[in-house]
């Protein structure tokens, strides 16, 4: 019998949750996504010091202040990654706008234009990249309009219901809801120690999702991201794709049980209104949510750290 993870790949695409060559060549996923955090970790091995130093000398030859340099060079090294991802998968590489711009629509368009020209200038075309934004209004927004010019989108940091709805709206082509940081949420709040995976909180708001987007015809991809375990991974097992980490990808491949299909685009449960928010409703909806509100927060300001530290590292290395 296969293991879990060739069972998987039957029902689900698999994404690689990480930027380590080593580990993407080992699992063949079909897409593999990165972020600053990752990047970070990315920066520090082996294979990727030829990549940071033809970075560095080509941010340095660039105009602006030292400041701009350092995000030319951020912005250089994680197309330089991509591309190295690129040359090992059948699909695409999600590349994250700067957090740091999650609140403004036109500074994540500007961002999200300026690497699909670089991965131009690296020979490749924007149908195998997707541009990480963060599932703020104004991301969602910048991703409407980029979708418009042909430019593809990952929205990211998406914890509930309302974050759906307005990307699916917005004709995004895939949206990355996470499973792992709202089961922190609640086990921190809760007082539990623990939920069996078919009671996870993630979860539970992943098939909710996916349901709907099934239900109302939705094109937009769903992938669910950020697990914590692989239970959560084969709660979700049917979900369009999936995200994981070399870790849990390993577990999933020693496992030589039987994975149960959980989702199905046949059988998409009971009846989810349809909801289309303006810009007030998307915002109080969001409020509403503790959870939603404090994890794309904490979300937005870690990811901004990581890029602020990977900016130091590289203005220390030049």
């Amino acid at each position: 019998m296969a293991n879990k993870l060739e069972q998987l790949k039957q029902f689900t695409d698999v994404v690689a949750d990480t930027g380590d060559i080593e580990a993407i060549a080992r699992f063949k996923p079909l897409d593999a996504t990165t972020n600053p955090s990752l990047l970070l970790k990315a920066a520090q091995l082996p294979a990727y010091h030829t990549q940071l130093a033809d970075a560095q000398n080509w941010a340095a030859a660039q105009p602006g202040s030292d400041a701009e340099r350092l995000a030319a060079c951020v912005d250089k090294l994680a197309v330089a990654i991509g591309c190295e991802i690129l040359r090992l998968i059948p699909g695409r590489v999600s590349t994250e706008v700067d957090a740091r711009l999650s609140f403004d629509s036109r500074a994540c368009i500007e961002k999200a234009r300026r690497l699909i020209d670089l991965y131009a200038q690296a020979g490749v075309g924007p149908e195998r990249v997707l541009i990480k934004i963060a599932s703020t209004w104004e991301g969602i927004r910048a991703a409407e309009i980029l979708e418009k010019e042909g430019i593809h989108c990952n929205l990211t940091l998406l914890f509930n219901f309302t974050q759906a709805a307005a990307c699916a709206d917005a004709g995004v082509t895939l949206i990355s809801p996470f499973v792992g940081r709202i089961l922190d949420w609640h086990l921190a709040h809760s007082g539990r120690a623990s939920y069996a995976p078919a009671e996870d909180p993630g979860v539970l708001s992943v098939t909710r999702i996916y349901n709907y987007y099934k239900q109302h015809g939705y094109r937009t991809i769903v992938m669910g991201a950020s697990f914590r375990n692989t239970g959560e991974v084969e709660q979700l097992a049917g979900c369009d794709r999936l995200t994981i980490s070399p870790q849990l990808l390993q577990e999933l491949e020693q496992d030589e049980g039987v994975l149960i299909r959980r989702l199905s685009p046949e059988n998409p449960g009971a009846p989810i209104a349809a909801l289309h928010d303006s810009e007030s409703s998307f915002r109080f909806g969001l409020n509403a949510d503790a959870m939603a509100t404090e994890k794309l927060a904490e979300g937005i300001r870690k990811f901004a750290e990581d890029q602020h530290t990977l900016e130091q590292q590289l203005a220390v290395l030049r």
